[in-house]
């Protein structure tokens, strides 16, 4: 990199009261060697361990860490959705906060951008995960893929280092449910991936399960992809070609043989099978009319309970995000 750059980096907590300390020590020397300006942003996720208490005592221990207090666990997208729209400098680094994505691996993030590319994901060279949860994980690559419509979702991590102007795209954004990576893609082409150095975590455990990894991959497939339409839709022309194909055959054995298919379970298995269809279809269809009805009650992503800091907002900032946003906004994009 010819000049340093302005970098702020973004964590969502949840249950980080343990990692923290460490982190913010670890970053404040990776930090000061490559950086000219940089700002630490804790976005506590609702954590129900004293996650606030240790970011609030960082924040006055470090004039560069700034915390913010959600009202309640919105989930670790949410979160970075907020530290971003209150970061302030040009350069964006997301990480968690169990010590797994090594500080020290930043400025490979950093000098890849300078490489022209606009998101750049730090991929593990190797996980640190059990084998459901690896299992699970490829799931949710694979839903993610359908979502962003690119090949770079093989690689998407927690791990990324991005510029802010391409935030621009997703500015207004409100919804329940935020895909951070699908929303990165509103806004460039220009996508990257190297190999990363991953830890092991030093202590507690992770905070998704199997289950909340297939739950975000559903959720994240049907809020912002129309694959499940797509399958429903040629699952329902297969089925009419089947049907289609079973009424020339009784047709035909009645029309050679003067008498109708003999045989009460297979009318019944087709008809089944049918029904089976339709119901699929209906229930998928079902998910796409509760994401309408979510959206029309206007759900925040997320609600700001408190702050590390007190700042209030520029003018141009009051207009860009406007009234409905600079509620549950503690600080807007910098123009």
């Amino acid at each position: 990199m010819n000049e340093k750059p302005d970098v702020s980096v973004i964590v969502p907590v949840y249950n980080g009261e343990q990692t923290l300390p460490e982190l913010v020590e670890r970053l404040q020397v990776v930090l000061s060697d490559c950086c000219r300006q940089f700002e630490l942003v804790l976005v506590n996720d609702g954590s129900p361990d004293g996650s606030w208490t240790t970011i609030c005592r960082l924040a006055k221990e470090y004039a560069w860490v700034r915390g913010i207090n959600l009202a309640r666990n919105y989930g670790q997208h949410n979160a970075l959705l907020c530290g971003i729209r209150a970061a302030r400098f040009d350069l964006l680094v997301t990480m968690d906060d169990d010590l797994q994505n090594p500080p020290e691996e930043i400025p490979k993030l950093l000098q890849k951008l300078e490489e022209g590319y606009d998101v750049v994901y730090g991929v593990p060279q190797k996980e640190q995960h059990g084998f459901l949860r690896d299992l699970s994980s490829q799931f949710t690559k694979l839903a993610l893929r359908s979502a962003m419509g690119t090949e770079i979702a093989r690689n998407v991590s927690a791990f990324r280092a991005f510029r802010k102007r391409i935030c621009v795209a997703f500015l207004h954004f409100q919804g329940s449910f935020v895909s951070l990576d699908v929303l990165l893609t509103w806004g460039t082409t220009r996508f990257a991936a190297l190999r990363v150095q991953h830890d092991p975590r030093p202590r507690g455990v992770s905070g998704y399960s199997v289950g909340k990894l297939i739950r975000h991959a559903s959720n994240m497939i049907t809020g912002f992809s129309v694959l499940p339409l797509q399958v429903a839709s040629v699952v329902g022309f297969a089925f009419t070609l089947l049907g289609f194909v079973i009424l020339l055959y009784v047709l035909g054995r009645y029309f050679l043989h003067g008498s109708p298919v003999p045989g009460f379970p297979f009318l019944a298995s087709t008809i089944a099978i049918f029904s089976g269809a339709q119901l699929f279809a209906l229930g998928v269809i079902g998910e796409y009319l509760a994401r309408i009805h979510f959206r029309t009650m206007e759900r925040p992503s997320y609600a700001v309970h408190d702050t590390t800091w007190v700042e209030e907002y520029p003018a141009q900032h009051q207009q860009e995000l406007g009234t409905r946003n600079s509620v549950n906004h503690p600080a807007g994009f910098s123009s």
